[in-house]
């Protein structure tokens, strides 16, 4: 069994903002498997559905970006699932507007909400699908970047970037993560 979690903050005030591209990626994932992600479970909302033979719990995190953790620990406990079958999605300020960077491993990268999941799985050993929100402008506050919305043209190439980071979580779950990596961390 595979959990894909993706990472955003909850609420109407937060909907559509760089920091919750990986709620878009869910939405995308769960349209594209035809998975209701409503039910209340593990301080999230959560579906359960399957990629291929391969059962999956979709999870969107309701603790708020920097307790991610919480989150994703508590499903993870619930139904045993190993680190390297964990899947999180997340935005990510060093790509470009919807461009995906897939890693099987690694730090947090300054990145809060990653920061917690290590923290409270113990461990860096979990496949992740970073989606591109742009650069931040000189001289504005990071936060004030990531909890704000996309332009018309970026939200479209957002749009895309959720496809292709929903394709890309599938193909993690039926090709494993290098295939996965060798087939979405091409230049555009």
């Amino acid at each position: 069994m595979y959990l894909i979690a993706g990472l955003g903050n909850p609420g109407k005030e937060y909907e559509k903002t760089r920091h919750n591209a990986g709620f878009g990626a869910i939405d995308a994932l769960a349209e594209k498997l035809g998975i209701s992600v409503e039910e209340k479970k593990y301080k999230g909302l959560f579906g359960k559905g399957r990629i291929g033979a391969e059962p999956v719990i979709l999870l969107k995190p309701q603790t708020y970006m920097n307790l991610s953790g919480e989150s994703v620990r508590a499903a993870a406990d619930f139904y045993k699932i190993d680190p390297e079958h964990m899947i999180v999605i997340y935005d990510d300020i060093d790509l470009e507007v919807g461009r995906l960077r897939l890693r099987a491993k690694g730090s947090a990268g300054g990145h809060n909400g990653i920061k917690n999941i290590i923290a409270h799985m113990g461990t860096q050993e979990f496949p992740r699908v970073r989606i591109g929100v742009g650069a931040k402008p000189d001289r504005m506050d990071l936060a004030d970047y990531v909890l704000g919305r996309f332009s018309q043209v970026e939200q479209s190439q957002m749009e895309d970037g959720y496809k292709e980071a929903a394709e890309a979580a599938a193909a993690i779950v039926e090709e494993g993560i290098e295939a996965a990596m060798n087939r979405f961390n091409r230049k555009k």
